[in-house]
């Protein structure tokens, strides 16, 4: 029996993370909000693994972060997506890709 929630595959989140910043630059909770939103609430990305990802990533120049006001007038950094972080979007979309492939070559065998 399947749960409502499913936890996100490890190393997926970045790709998650990624795709999302490709669309606009978004600030922490913005980008958790619109994953959830993208998936229909099947994946929520906690804080606890959403800002270690992001210091990561920044750390390893996926993406970059700027200090901002957020809609609430409250201190926020939002992230945007280099081309670094373009390129590693498109090799994870690739290793995604064969992963549901060969997933459903084993579904599917008799």
């Amino acid at each position: 029996m399947l749960e409502n929630k499913t936890e996100i595959l490890r190393g997926t989140l970045d790709m998650l993370i990624l795709k999302t910043l490709s669309l606009a630059p978004m600030h922490g909770l913005g980008i958790s909000r619109r994953i959830e939103q993208i998936t229909d609430g099947v994946f929520q990305v906690k804080p606890g693994s959403l800002f270690p990802s992001l210091h990561r990533m920044e750390q390893e120049g996926w993406i970059r972060g700027k200090w901002g006001e957020s809609e609430n007038n409250r201190r926020a950094k939002y992230y945007e997506i280099t081309s670094a972080g373009s390129a590693r979007l498109g090799e994870e979309k690739q290793g995604w890709s064969r992963l549901v492939l060969t997933i459903g070559k084993v579904l599917e065998a008799s």
